[in-house]
């Protein structure tokens, strides 16, 4: 009996110990929201700012966005080299934000390749588009493009953070996530500028103010376990 007792004692110990690892290693420390949360609100920012007052960087700075992957990937390969102990929630928004990484990118591309496809299609069907100014009657050639696409944006914004609250229940992800649906049913409302600015605030709000509060967490949890 006695032994039975040691060896239970010593199992709720193990138990414990495990939990506590996978506690201290939460999600990459908030890493990835971080990362993607300086990104997209820098994105979004300049854009609106380069739209409100008619200047250019010489450059899309939405290219970021596809330059933010291999940081990514660095950043989550880090993370599970450095852990004992790997819990099936961690798997799951591991997996959920590769495969939000994998949506950027496809989406990126989408916004980019379609409008110059589609004008090369039309001209091989021998179809000219034109746009008339209704105040002065100017006309002259229309671009395709891809309307609110955007909004689409703040849709797959939303997606990993509210599956990494749901997943895990960290309150301030899942409040992210809400607000930037919210800014999703606004931008469909607004022209391209304001959408830029939802964007950046999505950024922020969604990703960078959760990814930070939980890196907050993640250090005062590891300090407790040094």
């Amino acid at each position: 009996m006695e032994d039975k007792k040691i060896s239970e004692q010593e199992s709720l110990l193990l138990i414990q110990e495990m939990i506590g690892k996978a506690k201290s290693h939460f999600h990459e420390s908030g890493g990835s929201s971080i990362l993607w949360g300086s990104v997209i609100g820098t994105c979004g920012l300049v854009s609106y700012f380069q739209e409100e007052f008619r200047f250019s960087i010489g450059f899309d700075i939405w290219i970021l966005t596809l330059v933010a992957i291999l940081p990514g990937i660095w950043i989550n390969i880090r993370a599970s080299k450095r852990r004992s102990v790997k819990t099936y929630a961690q798997s799951a928004t591991d997996v959920v934000w590769n495969v939000f990484g994998i949506s950027i990118v496809c989406l990126v591309l989408y916004g980019n390749i379609v409008p110059s496809a589609s004008q090369h299609l039309f001209s091989s069907d021998n179809i000219e588009l034109l746009q008339r100014n209704t105040l002065t009657g100017e006309i002259k050639n229309y671009r395709p493009s891809a309307l609110s696409l955007s909004s689409i944006f703040l849709i797959i914004y939303a997606f990993p953070t509210l599956a990494t609250g749901w997943i895990t229940g960290f309150k301030p992800m899942t409040i992210g996530s809400i607000i930037c649906y919210a800014f999703f049913v606004m931008s469909l409302f607004t022209p391209f500028k304001y959408d830029m600015l939802l964007s950046g605030f999505a950024g922020i709000g969604n990703w960078l103010i959760p990814g930070l509060i939980l890196n907050s967490r993640y250090r005062k949890v590891k300090s407790a376990h040094v």
